[in-house]
């Protein structure tokens, strides 16, 4: 653990911005269990995303070379395949060990604060 570890514990500098908004991590997590690739419409069908937001955050992870988009023709008809790249793969997955580190960090902290007796705050 760093020194700024230490000063901000709950700071989770691990936690990388481009996953953590709902719709990049929905496209990446489907991306990561297809990584054969979705076709735009199934991709958008899984993620719950209009046609917009999905080639907005499509376009925000290519950029970082997270995704990449290739546009072919299925039975005459244009088709965007979309996939996760083995870096980005890799990124996802890290991000995710991060994420996963926060939950158990949480978890213990509140289980130690309860053993000790700490009184829980009563919302109302």
């Amino acid at each position: 653990m760093n020194q700024r570890d230490d000063e901000a514990p709950f700071a989770f500098g691990g936690l990388e911005r481009i996953f953590h908004e709902r719709g990049r991590l929905a496209i990446c997590a489907c991306l990561t269990a297809h990584p054969e690739g979705m076709a735009f419409t199934d991709l958008q069908r899984s993620c719950g995303l209009t046609d917009g937001n999905l080639n907005r955050h499509l376009h925000a992870l290519s950029e970082l070379a997270i995704v990449t988009m290739t546009k072919r023709t299925r039975n005459g008809r244009s088709l965007t395949l979309c996939k996760i790249t083995r870096a980005g793969r890799a990124r996802f997955l890290a991000y995710i060990d991060e994420l996963e580190s926060v939950v158990r960090d949480v978890q213990a902290r509140a289980d130690e604060r309860q053993r000790a007796g700490a009184p829980r705050l009563v919302e109302g």
